[in-house]
């Protein structure tokens, strides 16, 4: 199991791989990281010494809505009979450690701790069989959600598309299980969520074949695969986290947009 981060430091943006504790340069083989890479030297200071960003920068990002049936009794909601799908913009996407930034006078914001999956390969019409063929790993997403826009209104792309409200990393986790994982969301250190993929009503390689005979997926491409039950709201001033077994956990600050510094 290797973890792959996008780093910056010494005026450089730049990937690296840790592997059992120690943090070194991935050198990619081809014109990128999706072509393979291998280790070069190790990242003095490790983690600490560097600025960790969103580990992909995705085309697009296609969420599954209601694939937790305890969420969707708590949205009071009806199982949906297929995948419920809606995608947020890359514009929305945001660092680890970046700060949530709530537009004035749109109501509730809620989190909604999730396991997304990031592409490797360019997947269309792919068979549920293959999927784990095309995905190169897993990581955090907080799927941040303005909640009274999402309940007056059909679709849901207004609600969860402001600008930061997709934060995801710290990580992919490369190499790891492809068996269950908890997904867990804390506020302020408290948890919040607690839920595992094993109840997922759509399961994962069922999804990279029901999203892919729909649109192509690119490498770097984000499935984000549906929130436990626990969501609530968040407020300026708190720190909200996502914990995904095997990835770590992504933390951001909470701001009204006026704070934005």
């Amino acid at each position: 199991m290797e973890r792959l981060y996008r780093v910056s430091g010494g005026g450089e943006v730049f990937y690296a791989v840790e592997q059992g504790g120690v943090l070194r340069r991935a050198l990619p083989k081809g014109r990128s990281i999706f072509d393979g890479y291998t280790t070069g030297t190790e990242v003095e200071g490790g983690l600490a010494a560097v600025t960790v960003h969103a580990p992909v920068l995705p085309s697009k990002m296609i969420c599954v809505g209601l694939n937790y049936k305890d969420h969707a009794a708590e949205m009071k909601k009806a199982i949906p009979p297929e995948p419920l799908l809606f995608s947020k913009p890359p514009s929305s996407v945001l660092d680890p450690g970046a700060p949530i930034l709530i537009p004035p006078g749109i109501g509730a914001v809620h989190y909604e701790s999730e396991l997304a999956l990031v592409i490797g390969r360019r997947a269309h019409r792919v068979k549920a069989a293959n999927a784990w063929d095309y995905i190169l790993g897993v990581t955090c997403l907080n799927d941040v959600t303005a909640r009274d826009i999402q309940n007056k209104e059909t679709q849901y792309t207004r609600a969860k598309g402001f600008d930061t409200f997709a934060p995801f990393g710290p990580c992919i986790e490369i190499g790891g299980t492809r068996g269950p994982r908890t997904v867990e969301g804390f506020v302020n250190g408290e948890r919040r969520q607690h839920g595992s993929t094993s109840n997922l009503i759509f399961p994962i390689e069922y999804l990279v074949e029901y999203i892919t005979f729909v649109m192509t997926l690119e490498p770097g491409d984000i499935i984000s695969t549906g929130t436990p039950s626990g969501v609530g709201p968040i407020v300026p001033g708190d720190v909200v986290s996502v914990r995904v077994e095997g990835v770590g956990e992504l933390s951001n600050p909470v701001r009204g947009e006026s704070e934005r510094r």
